[in-house]
């Protein structure tokens, strides 16, 4: 069972756009600046929802053409494994075909029946629909494409790693999504998240105060930029 983080840092973490997150993660260097967030293909489709933060929960999927009798996994197993994480969940789904999102796994129906399994939303590099019944609902969607069926979408595997917008999210993983769109927050770091965005925002700060005031020169932005770079 994966071991679940004071809800008191996922409430602060839910205070910072996701832009945010991932410059403070840069200072902790971590990983490469080109590395741990998903590409632009994943949009936000709600963005009036706001801020979602919560744990990964995978499934693969494929929807182009129907499967062979019985080979399908069952909802119920995939419903079994959501339980395995520790809420708030966020449902991730890599739509297998290629191209992927011919039909949607998400909709009215699996919005509703995951929230009650304390879901909070679900991100796809394929379809979704049902956008005036979801939103509502306040259920987050994030997904490379909008579509009209579900055509012959059918559950391949639970539990396992998938790749979304050129980012692997395993079982547990820490996801910030947005309006920009969703990064990974490394769950070792997300209690010293704050820590990064003040460092970030005290220089930042200092640059844009700078570029605001009537003393503005290149000159002087480039003392001061190379002072704060150094």
């Amino acid at each position: 069972m994966i071991q679940p983080l004071d809800p008191a840092v996922l409430e602060r973490l839910r205070t910072f756009n996701t832009p945010t997150v991932a410059n403070a993660i840069e200072v902790f260097d971590v990983r490469p600046r080109n590395e741990g967030f998903m590409r632009p293909e994943i949009k936000c489709v709600f963005p009036r929802l706001g801020v979602m933060v919560g744990y990964a929960v995978t499934v693969k999927i494929r929807s182009a053409a129907p499967t062979a009798q019985g080979a399908a996994i069952p909802p119920s197993v995939h419903w079994q494994d959501v339980m395995k994480v520790p809420a708030p969940r966020v449902i991730v789904v890599e739509d297998l075909d290629g191209p992927p999102g011919l039909g949607s796994f998400w909709g009215e129906v699996n919005a509703n029946l995951h929230k009650a399994m304390g879901c909070i939303g679900c991100v796809t590099n394929g379809s979704v629909r049902d956008l005036d019944e979801v939103e509502p609902l306040g259920f987050h969607f994030f997904a490379a494409h909008i579509a009209v069926s579900h055509a012959y979408v059918h559950i391949e595997e639970v539990g396992t790693p998938v790749r979304v917008g050129g980012l692997t999210v395993q079982p547990g993983d820490l996801l910030h999504g947005d309006r920009h769109g969703v990064t990974n927050i490394p769950l070792e770091l997300a209690a010293r998240i704050p820590d990064g965005v003040k460092t970030v925002d005290t220089m930042e700060r200092q640059i844009i105060n700078y570029s605001q005031s009537k003393e503005f020169t290149v000159e002087g932005l480039t003392e001061l930029w190379n002072r704060l770079r150094s």
